[in-house]
Order: C-alpha cells, then structure tokens, then sequence
C-alpha cells in the first residue's frame, strides 16, 4: 500500500527463499526488466548497494538480509519509453542529459540519492510519485550546484523547475543521453515516465 502521511511503512521481514540478492540499482533493474519481458512476477530483492538501498538506510549486510532484523517494504517502480524503443524501468532514477550535466538536464527521481548527490532531496520511493528537476544551468551556477548537491541545498534556483508527478512527458529540442539506474540507454529526442505503484518489494 503507497505510503501515507501518520502509516507506518515496512514491515519486519526477511529475504524469501526465492528473493535475489543484488549489490547495485542496475543489477535491480536487471532482475525487474527480466521478469516484465517474461511476463513473471518480479522477485523480492535484497538490496546490498545502490541509491535505493542508500535512500532506505540499508546496511549492505548480506547475513541481516536473511535474520529477524531484517526490514521489508514495498517501493514503487519508473516505467521509461524512449521514442519508439520498447519500454524500460528503473528502481532508483531516470537521468537524461549532456555531457558534463551542460545544457539542459532531467533528473527522474524514486530514490533520493544519485551517488553523492542528493538530487531529490523531497523524492519517496513509495509515494507513488516521481520527483522531477528539469532545467539548465549556466557554467558558473553549475558549478556551485555540484557543490550544493551533496547537501540536497541545489533547489531552489531559478534555472531549475521542479514538480512531483505520476506521469511525465518530455521531449528535448537536441537529443540528451538517457540513463537509467546509472547504466547508459543511449540518445533520446522523447521521454515517457510513468511511475508503477508499489511494484517491488525489497529487503534492507
């Protein structure tokens, strides 16, 4: 169930026998791209790295995974078409950009982190939103938003639109290169993003 404002979220669980393990988002996006082309349900996953175990406070602990410590909750999952490719998905962020972030960049966020970077400093991976900066800096203030990032301080700033939604359009006048999960997808003129509530379910 999406999470709401005074309702707990998670529940003490541990990673089934049939759940898969995995130490990165794009090994994530891995297993969940695996089972949609199949048609199958998508397996729990232990999160052992990545910016959605990282948003959810996991530990990276392979043993905490399969104890009575362990954490389970359900997140929800980015549904990407880019152009006439067939559909993709993402666990953590959809990015398309330049090189360098120059010119403009989108930033599709379900977990907070990118990295080091804060990027979506109000983003929930189970609100069943997505949280989208959209905008393009000039040099000298790109400069300082790197340095502000790491804080989640980069917003607001004028060059920058910010929104939460559902569902998301886009389509750039020069094509910018679509990452999803951290993994290059390749050159991109138009972007569908659709956010799939409650999707996954994940172990930390």
């Amino acid at each position: 169930m999406t999470i709401a404002k005074g309702r707990p979220w998670g529940t003490p669980g541990r990673l089934p026998d049939d759940g898969v393990a995995v130490r990165s988002d794009a090994e994530a996006r891995a297993v969940v791209e695996a089972a949609r082309r199949a048609g199958e349900p998508v397996p729990t996953l232990g999160l052992l790295g990545g910016d959605l175990c990282k948003t959810l406070g996991g530990l990276r602990d392979e043993a905490r995974l399969r104890s009575a410590e362990a954490m389970t909750f359900p997140v929800d999952l980015g549904r990407v078409t880019a152009d006439d490719r067939a559909p993709g998905w993402f666990v953590a962020h959809a990015i398309a950009r330049g090189p360098f972030w120059t010119g403009r960049a989108v930033a599709v966020m379900n977990a907070q982190w990118l990295g080091d970077w804060d990027l979506g400093p109000r983003a929930h991976p189970d609100d069943a939103l997505l949280d989208v900066t959209d905008g393009s800096l000039p040099l000298g203030d790109l400069a300082k938003a790197r340095r502000r990032v790491r804080l989640g301080t980069h917003l607001p700033h004028p060059g920058l639109r910010t929104s939460r939604a559902a569902h998301v359009e886009l389509a750039f006048d020069r094509p910018r290169v679509l990452w999803l999960d951290g993994q290059r997808v390749g050159r991109v003129h138009r972007l569908v993003v659709d956010v799939e509530p409650d999707a996954l379910h994940v172990v930390v």
